[in-house]
Parts: structure tokens; sequence; C-alpha cells
């Protein structure tokens, strides 16, 4: 279930930064964090307190990322598990994937 009037904006630098996820009626903030490596964003943390969990804000952060990706050329690397499922539901996500040496 999606929440109506969710508020997802950006902070940060060209280093590192964080997506915020303010949900109207609540004080808590879901919060995916990445840095940055080449024409990379490592997105390593998904958090979201749990008196706003299970209402889709993890993913309405995901979708600022892929969204910002989009528009602003960078890759992904999925190194939070949550971000890696969310590539694994999304195939068409794919060319925004940053290859990752083995």
């Amino acid at each position: 279930m999606a929440i109506e009037g969710i508020e997802i904006t950006h902070a940060g630098d060209a280093a590192r930064g964080e997506y915020r996820a303010e949900v109207p009626g609540s004080g808590a903030v879901g919060r995916l964090t990445w840095f940055a490596r080449g024409n990379a964003r490592i997105a390593d943390h998904t958090l979201v307190p749990p008196e706003i969990g299970g209402r889709g804000v993890a993913a309405a952060l995901v979708d600022a990322l892929i969204a910002d990706a989009k528009s602003e050329g960078f890759k992904v690397v999925p190194a939070c598990s949550y971000v890696a499922a969310q590539f694994k539901r999304h195939p068409e996500w794919a060319e925004l994937l940053a290859e990752t040496p083995s």
C-alpha cells in the first residue's frame, strides 16, 4: 500500500547523500543513503522506522534514486539488500545497474 502525500527530498553533495521520505502525520523519516564512486552511486542503506514501515516508503525512496539515475545519467550499485531486491523485481532498470568487477 503506497502512502499518499509522501514527500521525498535529497540532501548531500557530489560525494555522498541521502534521499529522505517524510510521511504526513508522522515525525519519522525514511532514508536511503549513498556514496559516489566514479559515475556510480553506491546505495548502501535503506532505513525505514517501524512506525512508517510496510506502507511503500522504502520503494518510494528507491524510485527517487532510479528517477535521478535516469535524469542525471549515473549508474547504481545496489550494496543494500533492499535496493538489490528492487533491481531484481524491475528488470527494466538493468541499464542503470553499474558494472562491478568480479
